[in-house]
């Protein structure tokens, strides 16, 4: 039986890896999901629009929290808690702080085929960003969110009860669909 020896340069390369791999996951890691986390978008500090519940009166949507993975990126949990802690308000059929889904998201511009290809992938809704010192909305982008569901249950809640509906594991592709409707940081 043959056994490769490791050159130098081979070690060498893979301890490279493994320590640039540690730089980029632990500052990550070491903050864990946060609600109302400042967000960096082109080295401009943002929030999450919603309701003023985070430190400090930061925004954020009711019942998320993030971590920031890269530029463009972000990963969150979504439970079944509102704003200010309002139990149970995105479903009347899960306790209160359950788990109900997983968010990816990609900070990107709305474009109506950007919206169209995002939404074939599941991300069938965007959120906005506020300017932490101005309150503002980005000029031009967005996160893009895809909602991938834990459990089963009716999402009868949240911020508009009127889009009701059966939830199963899975992506969500019913989850409040604003994907399609035009960006305006105006409105």
């Amino acid at each position: 039986m043959k056994f490769k020896v490791w050159s130098k340069r081979n070690v060498i390369v893979i301890l490279a890896m493994v320590a640039l791999a540690a730089l980029i996951i632990t500052p990550v890691a070491a903050k864990g999901f946060v609600h109302a986390p400042v967000i960096v978008v082109d080295g401009v500090d943002y929030f999450m629009a919603g309701a003023p519940d985070g430190p400090n009166g930061a925004t954020d949507i009711p019942g998320h929290s993030w971590i920031q993975t890269g530029p463009d990126r972000v990963i969150g949990k979504h439970v079944n808690t509102g704003p200010f802690g309002a139990p149970s308000w995105w479903t009347s059929d899960a306790p209160d702080g359950e788990l109900l889904f997983k968010v990816n998201g990609i900070i990107d511009t709305w474009s109506p085929e950007k919206a169209a290809a995002y939404a074939e992938m599941g991300f069938v809704h965007y959120h906005e960003l506020v300017n932490v010192e101005t309150g503002k909305k980005h000029p031009t982008k967005v996160v893009w969110l895809k909602h991938t569901a834990r459990t089963s249950f009716f999402f009868d809640g949240g911020p508009h009860p009127e889009l009701a509906h059966y939830v199963t594991p899975g992506v969500d592709f019913n989850f409040i669909p604003n994907g399609m409707m035009p960006y305006d940081p105006n409105e």
